[in-house]
């Protein structure tokens, strides 16, 4: 069984399919993005889920698609926004090398514009992010042995900095040594 060398999770906008990509270039591995798995399974996107079988149905493909990509990929994988709100999710990602991309709400907002193609961001798309990252920051903290803040940087900061934190952490302990920063620590 090989596990992912790293695991990023993060709201929608914190980055999580571009620092992935650069993460597994850098780290010489492959990528996987969760939402993409569940894509190819069911042939259609996600939104298209999201229209035609609700959001349940996505949840339990997601769950599918993280669970099986845990055990069998080792590379990085991207988790979407959502994913770690399953509670058997959760579990499996206990011992895994956690990533948690924060990004603010302004940046957040930025980075996925109206929302086009994001079927949770309906309606007033500020009120929509903000209210999931109110939901959702405190399980990414609580999952995360590595914090990244990706607000006002370039992919390739945040990359460099993850990067360098999954080297510092001490992975003899089941959860190592945690690894938390602003992004304004010397490099």
């Amino acid at each position: 069984m090989s596990r992912p060398v790293a695991v990023l999770v993060g709201t929608m906008g914190a980055g999580k399919t571009t620092a992935g990509r650069l993460l597994a270039e850098a780290l010489g591995v492959g990528f996987l993005d969760s939402d993409h798995a569940v894509e190819a399974h069911a042939g259609k996107s996600v939104q298209d889920i999201f229209v035609d079988d609700g959001e349940a149905a996505f949840r339990t493909l997601e769950r599918e698609a993280v669970a099986a990509a845990l055990e069998s990929h080792d590379g990085v994988l991207a988790l979407g926004g959502g994913a770690v709100l399953d509670a058997s999710t959760r579990a499996l990602l206990a011992d895994q090398q956690v990533v948690f991309l924060r990004v603010g709400l302004a940046d957040a907002v930025k980075r996925v514009g109206l929302g086009a193609g994001r079927p949770l961001l309906l309606g007033n798309v500020r009120s929509r992010v903000k209210q999931l990252l109110d939901e959702r920051t405190p399980v990414y903290e609580g999952l995360a042995r590595i914090s990244v803040d990706t607000d006002g940087r370039t992919p390739q900061d945040v990359v460099a900095e993850v990067v360098g934190a999954l080297g510092r952490l001490d992975t003899s302990s089941p959860r190592g040594s945690d690894y938390s920063t602003s992004g304004e620590e010397e490099r």
